[in-house]
């Protein structure tokens, strides 16, 4: 039997575990967490409306950022990386906003126009 391919391999150094990125990691779950049960909560307990999407939308946008910030670790970047990504999702979600309220003031006049033919 040869024992060729023991000589090439080196032994695994297993490192200490790193106590600050345990505990990052347990906040960013616990964050993330907590964000998602208000909105867990906020689903089964409000009622259909605005405060209601407005808080969906609020939550959304820190789990997102918080998201981006921690995972694509853009929040130890430099800051104008951060903006060239925040400016245009801020953009594109007003355009997304005025496109439904734009629908909304279609609908609502085609009602009104429909009503009176």
């Amino acid at each position: 039997m040869s024992h060729a391919h023991d000589e090439h391999t080196t032994p695994i150094q297993v490192l200490p575990p790193d106590k600050a990125k345990i505990k990052k990691i347990w906040m960013t779950t616990l964050y993330l967490g907590l964000a998602t049960g208000v909105e867990f909560i906020a689903a089964f307990t409000m009622e259909s409306g605005t405060p209601k999407t407005i808080l969906f939308v609020l939550l959304t946008f820190f789990k997102t950022f918080y998201i981006v910030g921690e995972f694509m670790h853009l929040k130890y970047e430099v800051k104008v990386l951060i903006w060239s990504v925040i400016i245009p999702c801020s953009f594109i979600c007003w355009f997304i906003g005025a496109m439904l309220t734009e629908g909304h003031s279609v609908e609502v006049l085609r009602t009104w126009v429909l009503t009176w033919f």
